[in-house]
């Protein structure tokens, strides 16, 4: 999965290439991608095959203008988050603005704060909104919107209907017992029990009395009968995960069963009549495992006719996004806490690391990090080592030295990376200013005034941080 499937980058649009370049640097250093344009015309072409998080946009530009922009988004039915930014504001241009569904309208000189707190509010409200629209991403609990996970729940719900036996098939992690439960509920066996079984956890030895029960006296220790799992699973579904670990002496008895919908306890003399569905899962290859003779032929072929793919979170594209904020909620509703906000870096270090482990390492992941999280804040330090590490090699690899040009000079030496860190507001205003004087060739006049300051007020800038 590639990093911008894992997270949009933000679009700046702004023809001043140092304020372009500065916004893009300060968003960066709070941990999120950019893209930068310099035009209305180019964000439009841009957007027409980049999908992206949100757009920051300045009101005067070449050509179409800022507002001209959004209104051409609105129209054409886009719900990009959109912040409008201007150094010529007025209140009949913020009221415009607003009017034609921009999320906020800040004013130049520009809050370097006070847009790293837009661009947040507006990515929680989009992914409140995200985590309220219920009626395409949730399967009984199970989140996807992903073309996937979609055609995951309309195969689930339709086979559901039948009482034939389902494989699921799919990693560890992926969550193929819950997938199991909405098929229950899904069907008309849902009022009856769901008994899940993991077939590796049952010594060989006790698998045929487990599974078929047995009769007082069968052996040693069996002082009285007792009811096997397809016995208490009457009337509903029974779940075998990890169905490739069953011995295969038991596999004969359970297609048996699955065809005669009889069983025979173990020391009985009469068969039992069962009315159960069977719904399987492994993360095996069963097709090599009945290569290797440790599966049966004719049993796979019977659970295989109506089987379903559980997709590996690495193909389930911006399904994780969802995930994150859903399992953050879960858990702080479980913990009772109330978390209001994410640190850029550990919201980027939770949608990009790779997982293996799938969903089931994504929730142990999150639900450490609620349990840590202190004053309603999930801070990057919360997540588990691994995830940090990884999130702090792909910044690494990608750490260049910037430049106006966005070039690195012959000679230059690149720096290690430092620790990720927020900068004071006076280190961001100094670098602001160099940033624009140095865009302006060492301009004071036009410096002065693209910052919206007196010049005298530049000039007591310039020598504060030469000291």
């Amino acid at each position: 999965m590639t990093h911008q499937e894992h997270l949009l980058p933000l679009l700046v649009v702004e023809d001043d290439a140092a304020i372009r370049e500065l916004l893009e640097e300060e968003l960066n250093d709070a941990g999120y991608d950019t893209l930068g344009v310099p035009s209305a015309e180019e964000a439009i072409a841009l957007l027409s095959h980049t999908p992206v998080a949100m757009m920051i946009t300045d009101v005067r530009l070449p050509g179409m203008t800022g507002i001209q922009l959004l209104q051409q988004l609105r129209q054409s039915g886009s719900e990009l988050g959109i912040i409008v930014i201007t150094a010529f504001g007025t209140i009949d241009q913020a009221v415009e603005a607003l009017k034609l569904g921009a999320d906020d309208f800040l004013t130049k000189p520009l809050d370097l704060d006070a847009i790293r707190d837009a661009v947040f509010r507006v990515l929680e409200r989009q992914r409140l909104s995200l985590s309220h629209d219920t009626e395409l991403s949730h399967f009984h609990g199970i989140v996807g919107k992903s073309p996937a996970m979609q055609s995951l729940f309309h195969d689930a719900s339709r086979l559901a209907k039948s009482d034939a036996p389902i494989l699921i098939l799919g990693e560890s992690g992926t969550g193929k017992e819950l997938l199991a439960r909405a098929i229950h509920q899904e069907s008309s066996r849902h009022d009856a029990p769901f008994v899940p079984v993991n077939c590796a956890s049952i010594p060989a030895d006790l698998m045929e009395s487990e599974f078929f029960g047995h009769v007082k006296g069968a052996f040693t220790g069996a002082n009285e009968a007792r009811k096997g799992l397809f016995q208490s699973a009457q009337g509903g579904s029974l779940f075998l995960d990890e169905i490739g670990e069953m011995p295969i002496n038991l596999q004969a008895k359970l297609l048996r069963a699955l065809q005669e919908k009889t069983v025979r306890p173990v020391g009985g003399e009469r068969e039992e009549p069962v009315d159960v569905r069977i719904i399987a899962a492994t993360h095996r290859h069963l097709e090599k495992e009945i290569e290797q003779e440790n599966f049966r032929s004719d049993l796979f072929y019977r659970l295989e006719t109506f089987s379903l793919r559980i997709p590996p979170l690495r193909e389930r594209g911006t399904d994780i996004e969802h995930l994150v904020f859903a399992l953050i909620d879960k858990h702080a509703d479980t913990q009772g806490k109330q978390i209001e906000q994410i640190e850029p870096e550990a919201l980027n270090s939770l949608l990009n690391y790779s997982y293996p482990g799938n969903v089931r390492e994504l929730e142990n992941a999150i639900m450490r990090a609620v349990t840590l999280s202190e004053a309603g804040v999930l801070q990057h330090q919360d997540l588990p080592e691994r995830l940090r590490e990884q999130s702090g090699q792909q910044k690494s690899s990608t750490d260049t030295t910037p430049t106006l040009s966005g070039e690195v000079l012959p000679g230059t030496q690149i720096p290690a990376p430092a620790p990720a860190r927020w900068p004071s507001l006076e280190e961001v205003e100094k670098r602001y200013i160099r940033k624009v004087l140095e865009a302006t060739g060492g301009n004071k006049r036009r410096t002065a005034e693209v910052l919206g300051i007196a010049r005298r007020t530049l000039y007591r800038r310039l020598e504060d941080s030469e000291e």
